[in-house]
C-alpha cells in the first residue's frame, strides 16, 4: 500500500489565525494528504464550534491542542498581552517536537514528512528544520503586511522606526515607489494599538518573520498575485495561495451547516437584491454603550434591510444593549444574531456592501463575494487592510469617527447610502471579484501555486 503523505499544520492560537489555517488543512487533505492540526486547548475548543459533526472522520484532519502555558492572571489582562504571547511561542515548539517524535516513531507509515507553521510560532519551524523535516511558514494576514515585516530589521537600521514599532519621521514608511500598497503612517502601520504594550506585542508578529527566515524556503500567503503582481518582488519566499475559503477546491466542508430552512437563510432570500447590510466587526471588536446606540441607531436611519452579528461579549465585554424600542422598530427589516456562515451571507444576491472591521479572512471573503466595504478597523493590520481596500483596491469607503472617538450614526447611515448608491464602487468590487475568482480557478496562479505545492509535499 502506497504511504500517505502526512503534514502537520501549527497556528497560534486566535481565531484570526486558526480559520485560514484549518482552510488551508482542509484544502491539503482533499488532496490526498494526510493533515495533524495542531494548536491550543481554549482557542480550538471555542473553533470547533463552527466545524461540520463528525470533522475529523470526514475530512483526514485529526485535531490536536495542547494547554497555552498562560496563568490565568496573564490571560485576561491585555497589558500582559506581550507576557501571554511569549509564554505561547515557548511553550508550543516542545510539544511540536514531542508530537513528532510520538508519530515518526511509532512505526506507522504515516510518518510526517513537513510541518507548516504559522510564522507567529517560528519556533515550530526550528523544530521542524532540526528534525530533518520539510518547514514551510504560512502568514495568514495581508501580502502588503508581509513585506513590511520582511523589512523590519533595515527599518529599525536605518531608524525609520524605534524598537517599540514608532515610526521616528514625518514621512510616511514607503518600501517602494512602485508599490502603492507598501506605504504606511502611524495611523495605519500594521501594529497600531492605543497602547503602547500592545503596539510592543503586535510588532513582535512582524519582527518574528525575519527572525526565523532561515529555517522556511516558502512562506505561504492568503493572496492572490494578480492583485499584487509588483508586491510580490519585495517578498521573493511568498508563494500566494488565496483565496483561502471553506467553499474553495472542497465543497466538502462549509463550516458550521445553515439549514436551508434556517431564519438567517429565509431571511436574506425574502429581501430584494443589492439590498441588505451586512454587519460583521470580527471576534475582538469591542465597542462602548455609546458606540453601539450610533450603530443600531445608524442602521435604523439608512432605512436598508440589515443583518447585524453581535457576538455576546461585543459591548464592552458584555450583551450588547440597544436603544428603547429599537428591535420593534427594526424587526420587519432586520436580523440580529450572534453567528452567521460568514461566506455563504457574502455570496447571497440580496447582500449590498459589509460593514467589517477589516480583518484579512473577512477581506478575503468580501473580494472573493465582490461585496463593497464599509471599512470599521479596530487594530493593527485592520487599518492597513483599510487602506488597502479603500485606497488600493478602491472597493469600499472609511467610516470616520468625530472629536469624541464616536462613530455617529449620521455617519453610518450617509455612508450606506453613498455606498449602495455608488456604481463605480460596485464595479470595481466586482472586477476585484473577478480578478480573485479566476486565480483560484483552472490555469489560474493560486491554483497552480497550490498544486505545485501539494505536489511538493507528496514527493517528500
Amino acid at each position: 500500500m502506497e504511504r500517505q503523505p502526512h503534514v502537520l499544520v501549527v497556528s497560534f492560537p486566535a481565531q484570526g489565525h486558526i480559520s485560514p489555517l484549518m482552510k488551508l488543512s482542509i484544502q491539503i487533505a482533499a488532496h490526498g494528504v494526510k493533515v495533524t492540526f495542531f494548536t491550543t486547548e481554549v482557542e480550538l475548543g471555542k473553533f470547533r464550534e463552527s466545524l461540520p459533526e463528525n470533522f475529523e472522520e470526514q475530512s483526514s484532519i485529526t485535531l490536536v491542542s495542547i494547554p497555552d502555558g498562560v496563568d490565568e492572571d496573564v490571560r485576561y489582562d491585555p497589558l500582559k498581552t506581550l507576557e501571554a504571547i511569549e509564554m505561547i511561542r515557548r511553550v508550543i515548539p516542545n510539544y511540536v517536537a514531542g508530537l513528532i517524535a510520538e508519530i515518526n516513531q511509532s512505526g506507522a507509515d504515516e510518518k510526517i514528512s513537513c510541518v507548516i507553521a504559522d510564522i507567529s510560532v517560528g519556533g515550530a519551524l526550528e523544530v521542524a528544520k532540526k528534525m530533518g523535516l520539510e518547514a514551510v511558514a504560512i502568514w495568514p494576514a495581508a501580502a502588503p503586511c508581509l513585506a513590511l515585516a520582511a523589512h523590519v530589521p533595515i527599518l529599525l537600521q536605518d531608524e525609520i522606526i524605534n524598537s517599540d514599532g514608532i515610526i521616528m519621521k514625518d514621512e510616511p514608511i514607503m518600501l517602494s515607489k512602485d508599490v502603492p500598497a507598501c506605504a504606511w503612517s502611524s495611523s495605519d502601520i500594521g501594529w497600531r494599538s492605543s497602547h503602547p504594550i500592545l503596539s510592543k506585542a503586535l510588532l513582535g508578529f512582524y519582527s518574528i518573520v525575519p527572525q526565523y527566515a532561515e529555517f522556511y524556503d516558502l512562506i505561504l500567503c492568503n493572496s492572490v498575485y494578480e492583485l499584487d503582481s509588483p508586491l510580490f518582488k519585495l517578498i521573493p519566499k511568498a508563494l500566494p495561495i488565496g483565496p483561502l475559503l471553506f467553499t474553495n477546491r472542497s465543497a466538502t466542508f462549509a463550516g458550521k451547516s445553515w439549514p436551508k430552512d434556517s431564519p438567517c437563510s429565509a431571511w436574506l432570500n425574502e429581501q430584494p437584491a443589492g439590498s441588505v447590510i451586512y454587519v460583521a466587526l470580527g471576534s475582538s471588536t469591542i465597542a462602548s454603550a455609546k458606540q453601539v446606540e450610533e450603530l443600531a441607531l445608524g442602521l435604523e436611519i439608512s432605512g436598508q434591510p440589515f443583518l447585524w452579528i453581535v457576538r455576546p461579549d461585543f459591548m464592552d465585554g458584555s450583551t450588547a444593549k440597544f436603544p428603547d424600542g429599537f428591535r420593534d422598530r427594526v424587526s420587519e427589516r432586520s436580523r440580529i444574531v450572534e453567528w452567521a456562515p460568514q461566506e455563504m451571507v457574502l455570496s447571497h444576491p440580496s447582500v449590498s456592501c459589509f460593514v467589517s472591521h477589516c480583518g484579512w479572512n473577512s477581506t478575503m471573503e468580501g473580494l472573493t463575494m465582490g461585496v463593497p466595504f464599509l471599512c470599521w478597523p479596530y487594530i493593527a493590520d485592520q487599518f492597513s487592510n483599510k487602506k488597502y481596500i479603500c485606497d488600493v483596491l478602491k472597493t469600499g469607503l472609511e467610516l470616520n469617527k468625530d472629536e469624541n472617538g464616536i462613530t455617529s450614526r449620521y455617519e453610518i447611515s450617509s455612508k450606506i447610502n453613498t455606498l449602495i448608491s455608488s456604481d463605480v464602487i460596485r464595479e470595481t468590487a466586482l472586477h476585484a471579484k473577478d480578478i480573485v475568482r479566476k486565480s483560484s480557478s483552472e490555469g489560474g496562479s493560486s491554483l497552480k501555486n497550490f498544486k505545485s505545492f501539494i505536489d511538493d509535499i507528496k514527493s517528500l
